[in-house]
């Protein structure tokens, strides 16, 4: 069995959709109708223009693109994440399927809060970064306990940050595990910096697919660049807007989160729910957070963004 259908069967019997020991053909009919919601994506191939970032991508045969509508159901219909209207679209690796259980994909977004000096670049010190990070997650997780989601704990740098002055992109990868899971996930991360601010590419997968991942990420990194005009080049110091923070705030996640600054990369989570999800139905604690595609209600408490 998938594991998309195994989550999906759960969230029947969380929300009570059927009882123990239900007949197959219900299991069935969640598979079809999964599969008729990705039959109706709008999958776009080569150059793919994200006018709200004013950016681009020119991807090669290994990827095709969905644009924010199916994106959306992927997420939120498909793989149970709340609602986040600031997802602009989804790179999906060519031959992974979204429904697979070895699948994996990179949401995209965007956030306009600014010009991003790299100026700190070379002093940042990412070993103390990531004892920051792990310090940090205590008072993180108690904030997610009382949102209904599982503690995440920040095992270490699955792939160091790395910064390209020559190009404006930052990147790397984390190795977080959900309490109670057995196994960890990797979060991959990339930022290309523009002149108002920086497009965000997250990848998330489990840990054994790391290789594949990092892999995928770097043969992406070449295929995504700002519009003329919008690149950090243009930048101009008389009228544009400075974002309030630097390069280490883009990476350090908590510690930035203190100061007030990621109201916007809910997409690093949102993409961590999508395999906490078997953790967190057993647990208990998040059938009232979860929209699934098959539950034929919308709980009234609503959502964590």
């Amino acid at each position: 069995m998938k594991l998309k259908w195994m989550l999906l069967g759960l969230l029947a019997v969380a929300m009570g959709a059927h009882a123990q020991g239900a007949p197959e053909q219900d299991e069935q009919a969640q598979e079809k109708a999964a599969r008729a919601v990705v039959a109706g994506f709008q999958w776009r191939d080569g150059a793919v223009g994200v006018d709200e970032a004013k950016a681009r991508f020119n991807l090669n045969e290994n990827f095709r693109y969905l644009g924010a509508a199916d994106a959306r159901k992927v997420l939120e219909d498909l793989w149970g994440n709340p609602p986040d209207d600031s997802v602009l679209g989804m790179i999906v690796p060519k031959g992974r399927g979204v429904l697979d259980d070895s699948g994996w994909a990179v949401v995209v977004t965007y956030s306009d809060e600014g010009y991003v000096s790299d100026e700190d670049a070379a002093k940042i010190d990412y070993d103390d970064m990531l004892k920051e990070m792990q310090d940090a997650d205590k008072e993180d997780n108690e904030a997610r306990k009382e949102a209904g989601y599982p503690a995440l704990h920040l095992v270490g740098w699955a792939e160091p940050p790395h910064y390209d002055a020559a190009s404006k992109k930052l990147y790397w990868a984390k190795e977080l595990k959900g309490e109670g899971s057995e196994h960890s996930t990797v979060n991959y991360d990339i930022r290309v910096l523009g002149r108002r601010g920086y497009l965000s590419l997250n990848a998330v997968a489990r840990m054994n697919e790391l290789p594949e991942v990092k892999t995928g990420m770097q043969q992406l990194l070449p295929m995504v660049e700002f519009d003329a005009g919008s690149r950090y080049a243009d930048y101009d110091k008389g009228t544009d807007k400075v974002a309030a923070y630097g390069l280490a705030a883009l990476i350090g996640g908590g510690i930035a989160a203190k100061a007030g600054l990621f109201a916007k990369l809910g997409a690093l989570l949102l993409g961590l729910k999508k395999l906490l999800i078997p953790l967190v139905l057993l647990g208990g604690a998040f059938f009232k957070k979860i929209l699934g595609l098959f539950s034929r209600r919308k709980d009234g408490g609503g959502v964590v963004s």
